[in-house]
């Protein structure tokens, strides 16, 4: 989960309990991902009990998360609807409410994320009264980024996912040699993935807040702009190929190479050029350094006695440990802190000798790093899909390990 909706979730769950909306309520959260962790753990912290998550992957059910079981949605039925609090912070937060209700759950529904401001649903006029200004919004948002990019074709990213702006990095140029356009910007969400294009040598790269990209995609679309594309598996935008983890495994590279691009086989993934060199601090034994990277925002957390185990293990081998921790991340006790820009990184990670980390899109930026690489996944299935997260995002070249 990005800081950007990890700290508006937690504004809106410390809200949530100052106006004692959970006090003497069955809590359950409906959907079982990161963000769903991190809720159960704000819960924990103030002295709530999380009874169940909900979720509609009948693959998770009889696991559970810190003795949370996750069961099916229907259970929440069993208890009479006003004595009820579900909690979602999942991407799916609008059909998720949809569902509860069609089901005939009447209790009450707290939303404490907005991912997708799109899914809301109604033909009252104040939702499209909303919408109407919305698009009016929208539209001044296009003429301002035309203004500030005369003749540039505009490239649209929609959620800040390191992993998924480097794929489609990667496979870019293709579109854009078929298209024969010389000019272009890339709208990312957060300077991370800004950070992401500019490895591939981009000249025009610019960062957007969520509201404005959402904004200015929803004119896009609404005025068919043909100057602009969003290149992204999920809807609302170009095609909904998250639906085929439903019949087929496709890792995520693929999607962007065949589904988002539409390209041949031969077609080989373009890598970063733009990297630069990493000044080694002097407690960095090269060759004999091991760089931990904890935090992932696509995958749930594995336990924290395991990130234990790897860090005596190789203090114990007379290695070097370090934690790769920026914007606020914790260093994981008995190691060393850094913070790398992304550009050095596989420099750093190559003079490191060896790089442990839970999988998310860190690992997609150094991929191409000539060291050991160790992905870390926990023991889980990728959202409703019957495949694990290993499935989806295994990377070859890498040692895959699966936390249980």
């Amino acid at each position: 989960m990005d800081n950007i909706h990890y700290y508006e979730m937690k504004r809106n769950f410390n809200q949530l309990i100052r106006e004692n909306k959970a006090r003497g309520k069955s809590i359950y959260l409906f959907g079982h991902c990161n963000a769903s962790e991190m809720l159960a753990d704000l819960f924990r912290k103030e002295g709530y009990l999380v009874k169940a998550i909900l979720d509609n992957n009948s693959s998770k059910y009889r696991t559970s998360y810190r003795g949370i079981p996750i069961v099916a949605p229907y259970e929440v039925l069993d208890e009479e609807s006003e004595k009820v609090l579900v909690c979602i912070v999942a991407r799916a937060s609008a059909s998720m409410e949809k569902q509860l209700i069609q089901m005939g759950y009447g209790g009450e529904i707290e939303k404490l994320v907005v991912y997708n401001s799109y899914a809301e649903y109604s033909f009252s006029e104040d939702t499209i009264s909303k919408k109407q200004k919305r698009v009016e919004r929208g539209i001044c948002l296009l003429e301002q980024e035309r203004k500030r990019y005369p003749g540039c074709y505009r490239i649209y990213c929609p959620f800040p996912a390191l992993g998924d702006v480097y794929y489609m990095m990667t496979y870019l140029p293709y579109f854009l040699t078929k298209k024969n356009i010389t000019d272009y910007v890339v709208f990312t969400v957060g300077k991370a993935c800004r950070d992401v294009v500019k490895l591939f040598g981009t000249k025009n790269a610019d960062v957007m807040s969520q509201e404005n990209m959402d904004e200015s995609i929803q004119a896009v679309l609404y005025t068919r702009d043909a100057d602009a594309f969003i290149p992204h598996q999920d809807r609302p935008y170009v095609v909904n190929l998250a639906k085929a983890l439903h019949v087929k495994k496709i890792p995520l590279e693929l999607i962007y190479k065949y589904g988002v691009f539409g390209l041949d086989a031969g077609c080989i993934p373009y890598k970063p050029t733009k990297l630069r060199k990493y000044t080694v601090p002097e407690k960095m034994i090269y060759g004999k350094s091991v760089i931990l990277s904890p935090y992932a925002k696509s995958v749930t957390n594995i336990p924290s006695n395991y990130w234990e185990q790897i860090i005596k293990f190789y203090r114990n081998r007379k290695f070097s440990v370090f934690t790769n921790a920026v914007n606020g991340e914790v260093t994981l006790p008995g190691t060393i802190r850094l913070e790398i820009s992304l550009d050095q990184m596989q420099s750093a990670v190559e003079q490191a000798g060896i790089f442990i980390g839970l999988r998310s899109g860190l690992c997609d930026v150094i991929n191409e790093a000539e060291c050991e690489k160790i992905a870390l996944y926990p023991d889980c299935y990728y959202s409703d899909t019957r495949w694990k997260m290993e499935e989806i995002y295994h990377l070859d070249g890498w040692k895959n390990i699966v936390i249980g």
